[in-house]
């Protein structure tokens, strides 16, 4: 698992061993997460997975639960992928084609909370 930190954000992605390795990659990125979450609970984050060419809605359905808990803690939860049907992806998860979208969202999300919107 690769972190990326700025500011606003935690950038989670995928290392080049994971990707070459494919499913069992992803698996290992999981249980990482998994393992990690309780470092994560109190910042926005991004899990950038735009480098799985037509990632399977099933991966980002293994988010589902962790995205619900991570938005009731109010910070953000916003998956990057591309080659994917997001009209199937349920209302749970927040889901966008390209990191710039991911960052917009953030933004959004942190100012609708400064507002207590």
């Amino acid at each position: 698992m690769k972190i990326d930190k700025t500011d606003r954000y935690y950038r989670l992605s995928l290392t080049e061993n994971e990707l070459e390795s494919d499913v069992e990659g992803f698996k290992d990125f999981f249980k990482q997460f998994l393992k990690n979450n309780t470092n994560f609970k109190n910042v926005n984050l991004i899990l950038d997975f735009s480098s799985i060419i037509n990632i399977d809605l099933n991966k980002i359905l293994l988010f589902s639960q962790l995205s619900e808990t991570h938005r009731k803690n109010n910070k953000s939860f916003v998956i990057v992928c591309k080659g994917i049907e997001f009209d199937e992806i349920p209302d749970e998860i927040v889901a966008v084609p390209t990191l710039k979208e991911a960052e917009d969202i953030i933004e959004i999300e942190d100012i609708e909370r400064d507002l207590g919107i």
